[in-house]
């Protein structure tokens, strides 16, 4: 069953073993970082901070560290089911009779349940401060040593497009500067930042609203990351995955509207044009990003729970918390990929590519050159854009298996003619690149050579054995006890 809030999510981490209560006190200033770090990396489970220094709100992390967690976060046996559905929608044609309309009916029932439903007032409600509020109440982390302060760290951050009203919600960190005022991290490429652009230059007022909402049910929390068109509501999505809607309160101070089911809104503004350096940040690729001037966000208004729990992630050395979500990320959209490139069979995101870095993928090769078409295709598609290294390899290769492709990678290529570069735009944690949010990418076609792509020789098979050999060895490898060894 989808979860209502965090608190149901956490009860049921508790009960299958998930989740562990730490009573006694431990800094937000580095330890529970470092608490956070070794549990991830030792398949630990979920932590709940009860008595964090200098609050008295509780904090979890980690609620997402694991392949397990990730499906019982989208309720879901195992994440293929998430992509199956999505299939499922994708596949819907027009019904020729009676019996088509009445398959189609349960399709149509789930997504009409998925549109997020307004209402009055919610748990985010039960206490709301216009003036005696600060952000010192919460336990927010001071990530790393090398970090430029304290950062909210999963934030779901709420604007409206300026054109359209559209909502967009992502997640962008945080940095605080003071009790009422933080940074936005929002880069070039986000929707936030687009909006943010696009009422700067109408120069039609001088602020944009913005609210951030943290901690609510994880399908809710887990959306906010999607690397969702434009055009397609977070929220939406959300209660695609709850298979029931999001409802969504209206703000104190804007018409923007966040999750009711929320632990924590700050609600509030940026001045157009104001900026203020932010950073560095202990960074998803394991190193600092650098400090830049992003826009400052004040806050005017700050509604919660009665006894809140704040939500939060670190990010750092792979793997992390965030190699789950994102793993979870590439199971789902695959289907929505391979609508556009039915020839993909399969991606995988290795944790060392921090994402961005490196993307595997497995194709049915039909046609010469059919390897790179996918590399330009996927450098053209969304936040894939940042793709910095495609490697292509033949279906028959599980990308999935890391150890696998770079054995028949580097077996199959020619470097001179099978890699290619391309300039673009660059992730803006990126810190190889020559500048800033732009930079060269690398793709590698790791297929078999036809002749008709200039390869003039013989291609070897691969050494496999007999399968009868193979069969009758199994029987004797029992025999000799080898089995148990």
């Amino acid at each position: 069953m989808p979860f209502d809030d965090l608190r149901d999510f956490i009860r049921l981490l508790e009960k299958q073993h998930e989740l562990i209560r730490i009573p006694f006190e431990v800094d937000p200033h580095l330890e529970i970082t470092e608490f956070a770090d070794r549990a991830v990396k030792s398949g630990g489970p979920a932590l709940l901070f009860e008595n964090p220094k200098g609050s008295s709100v509780p904090l979890l992390i980690n609620a997402f560290a694991s392949t397990r967690r990730m499906e019982m976060a989208l309720a879901a046996r195992n994440v293929q089911e998430i992509a199956d559905r999505i299939s499922g929608f994708l596949q819907i044609q027009k019904p020729e009779s009676l019996l088509d309309k009445i398959k189609l009916l349960p399709k149509l029932s789930e997504l009409g349940s998925a549109f997020p439903k307004t209402v009055s007032s919610g748990p985010c409600k039960e206490v709301i401060r216009h003036g005696d509020f600060s952000l010192d109440y919460f336990p927010i982390l001071h990530c790393w040593p090398g970090d430029g302060g304290r950062f909210i760290t999963l934030p779901m951050v709420f604007s409206q497009n300026p054109e359209t009203g559209k909502r967009n919600c992502g997640m962008y960190r945080m940095q605080v500067f003071d009790a009422r005022t933080t940074g936005m991290h929002w880069q070039k490429h986000k929707q936030g930042a687009e909006h943010y652009r696009r009422l700067h230059a109408e120069g039609k007022q001088a602020q944009m609203p913005v609210a951030v909402a943290i901690g609510a049910d994880p399908a809710t929390m887990f959306s906010a990351i999607l690397p969702l068109p434009p055009e397609i509501d977070e929220m939406m999505f959300a209660g695609f995955l709850r298979g029931k809607p999001v409802p969504m309160v209206k703000c104190e101070t804007s018409d923007i509207e966040v999750p009711a089911n929320a632990e924590i809104v700050l609600e509030g503004y940026l001045n157009l044009g104001e900026l203020r350096r932010e950073g560095p940040f202990g960074d998803h690729t394991g190193f600092y990003s650098l400090d830049d001037d992003y826009p400052v966000f004040h806050i005017e208004c700050i509604t919660h729970r009665k006894n809140p729990i704040y939500a939060a992630t670190i990010v750092g050395p792979p793997p992390m918390e965030d190699f789950y979500m994102g793993k979870a990320i590439e199971r789902i959209f695959l289907p929505l990929m391979r609508m556009q490139l039915p020839e993909i069979r399969d991606i995988c995101m290795p944790a060392e590519g921090v994402f961005h870095n490196l993307i595997l993928i497995s194709i049915r090769k039909s046609y010469p050159g059919q390897a790179r078409k996918v590399m330009h295709a996927i450098w053209g598609m969304g936040q894939a854009m940042f793709s910095k290294c495609i490697v292509v390899v033949d279906e028959d290769v599980d990308v999935q298996n890391v150890s696998e492709v770079a054995w028949k990678a580097l077996n199959n290529i020619d470097p001179q003619r099978d890699i290619e570069f391309s300039l673009g735009p660059i992730d803006s944690l990126d810190h190889a690149s020559r500048l800033a949010n732009f930079g060269s990418k690398m793709g590698v076609d790791a297929t078999t050579k036809w002749p008709s792509e200039g390869f003039t020789r013989r291609w070897p098979n691969v050494i496999r054995m007999s399968p009868e050999v193979v069969q009758r060895v199994d029987t004797l490898w029992k025999r000799a006890g080898l089995d148990r060894k």
